[in-house]
């Protein structure tokens, strides 16, 4: 049994584990960051077909939507990581090779997160645009704005006015799903702490450790957001 104080194995001694959390937190944050970005681009293209799609975009994006939320987290990040090998593999059976292809576990799970954080985006951005007071997009039409300069100075500052906290619930969202990312092979967080208590056969302090990085992960996104609500409410009335 391993008699260090808590403190020394998290810490950044000889026999600290600190600096592979703090690789492990790295990880987490560039596969969340990666998939908030991917699954916000997602949103907007899903949020505009719902909103001003025909039919069949419509009927896409609704499909989209509903599946996703039927489907757990972690099955999807499977069928990505596996459905990528299987697929790469036949392509390059097509073309002669024999071997086996994979996309790698970090590239694969981070599009299987951003699909899901696309989904809830979708919504979110939806809802946002639909807040929007239809008196002011009709005042910048008045004023002879062309479309991109609504876009850019109008639409996309109210937009995020009214999706910011919902927003913020699809990033903690990601940071939490994150961690399933371990079952790819990805040295997110939990993967670390999970190799770090194998090692010392202290699973309980590392993984305090690392609910306690979660913990400081959210606090400070939840800093940022609040400064983000009080830029784009400027000007508004608050009650």
């Amino acid at each position: 049994m391993n008699n260090e104080s808590f403190f020394t194995l998290v810490g950044f001694s000889a026999n600290g584990w600190g600096a592979i959390l703090l690789s492990g937190v790295a990880v987490t944050l560039a596969a969340a960051v990666s998939g908030l970005v991917l699954g916000l681009l997602i949103g907007v293209f899903g949020a505009w077909a719902k909103i001003s799609g025909g039919k069949t975009l419509r009927f896409l994006a609704d499909a989209y939507t509903t599946l996703l939320r039927g489907v757990p987290d972690l099955l999807v990040i499977y069928l990505f990581y596996f459905g990528s090998s299987s697929i790469l593999t036949a392509i390059a059976g097509y073309f002669g090779s024999k071997g086996f292809f994979a996309l790698p576990g970090f590239i694969a799970g981070t599009i299987a997160i951003a699909v899901i954080a696309g989904a809830l985006s979708t919504e979110v951005l939806r809802g946002a645009f639909q807040a929007v007071s239809k008196g002011e997009l009709e005042a910048a039409r008045a004023y002879g704005m062309g479309f991109f300069l609504r876009f850019r100075r109008i639409i996309t500052p109210l937009t995020l006015r009214h999706a910011l906290p919902g927003i913020s619930n699809v990033w903690l969202g990601l940071l939490k799903e994150s961690s399933l990312l371990s079952v790819t092979g990805v040295a997110e967080l939990m993967r670390q702490a999970q190799v770090a208590s194998g090692s010392t056969r202290l699973p309980f302090n590392f993984f305090l450790a690392a609910a306690a990085l979660y913990i400081i992960l959210a606090s400070f996104s939840g800093v940022l957001v609040h400064l983000s609500e009080r830029h784009y409410s400027r000007g508004t009335r608050r009650t």
